[in-house]
C-alpha cells in the first residue's frame, strides 16, 4: 500500500487512508483539477520576468508534481491557512515586491500582507474587499493581463508627463519674456501672443489625451 500512496502523490493527489478495524484496506487519491489556463498563465507571468511561487497545505510531493505539470519556480508546502501572510512577509525580506493572489477566506491575510493583493471574481468576498485588485473572473490568465495593463498605464503616465512638463518648460519663459531682448525674434513670440498661448495650450491636452487613448489598442498578453 505504501506504493500504492506514493504513485498516487507522484500524480498530484492528496491520498486517504481507509482502515476498518485499525487496519489499513485501501486508500482513496483525491485531487483538485487544475484550473484551465494555468500553465498559460505562469508561462506569460515568466514572459513579463516574474517568479511564481505556490502556497499550499497540500504535501510536498503533490506540490512539486503539480508545480512540474504548470512550470512553477518554487514551492511552500504543507503550509497552514494562518501562516500563508508570514510566507508572503518572508518573501518580502528578500527584498522581494510580492504579488499574491487569491480567493478563499484564508487567503486574506497573505493578501493585505503582500504588496498587491490580487483576487479573482469567483472568490468570497472577504478575499475581494482585502485584496488591492480584483479580476472580474476566475481565469488565471486574467492576472498577467491585468499586469501588462498595468505595467503599460505606467509607462503612459510617465509619458505625459514628459510632455507636460515639456510644453511649460518651453513655453512658460516666453510667455515671462525670456525672447523680449531678442529683437530678430517675431513680435508674436517676444511678446507672447494670446492666441498661440492658447494653441500651445491646446495642444499640450491633445497631445496627453491622443497618448492616452494608444492605451485602447495596446497589446495585453
Amino acid at each position: 500500500m505504501a506504493a500504492e500512496v506514493e504513485r498516487l502523490q507522484a500524480e498530484a493527489r492528496t491520498c486517504v487512508v481507509v482502515a476498518v478495524d485499525g487496519e489499513a484496506r485501501g486508500v482513496l487519491g483525491i485531487a483538485d483539477t487544475l484550473k484551465e489556463g494555468s500553465a498559460e498563465a505562469v508561462a506569460q507571468l515568466h514572459h513579463l520576468g516574474l517568479q511564481v511561487v505556490m502556497l499550499t497545505g497540500d504535501n510536498r510531493r503533490t506540490a512539486e508534481a503539480i508545480a512540474a505539470q504548470v512550470g512553477l519556480d518554487r514551492i511552500v508546502a504543507e503550509v497552514l491557512p494562518a501562516d500563508k501572510a508570514a510566507q508572503v512577509k518572508q518573501l518580502q525580506s528578500e527584498s522581494r515586491l510580492v504579488a499574491m493572489v487569491g480567493d478563499g477566506i484564508n487567503d486574506a491575510p497573505a493578501l493585505a500582507q503582500a504588496d498587491v493583493g490580487i483576487a479573482l471574481g469567483t472568490g468570497t468576498d472577504v478575499a475581494m474587499e482585502t485584496a488591492d485588485v480584483t479580476l472580474m473572473r476566475g481565469d488565471l490568465r486574467a492576472v498577467p493581463q491585468a499586469l501588462a495593463l498595468s505595467r503599460a498605464t505606467m509607462r503612459t503616465i510617465k509619458q505625459n508627463l514628459f510632455w507636460a512638463f515639456f510644453y511649460n518648460i518651453i513655453l512658460v519663459p516666453v510667455a515671462a519674456g525670456a525672447l523680449y531682448p531678442l529683437t530678430w525674434a517675431p513680435a508674436a513670440l517676444r511678446q507672447l501672443h494670446p492666441v498661440l498661448a492658447a494653441f500651445a495650450m491646446a495642444s499640450s491636452s491633445i497631445t496627453v489625451v491622443s497618448n492616452s487613448l494608444r492605451l485602447r489598442r495596446a497589446r495585453i498578453m
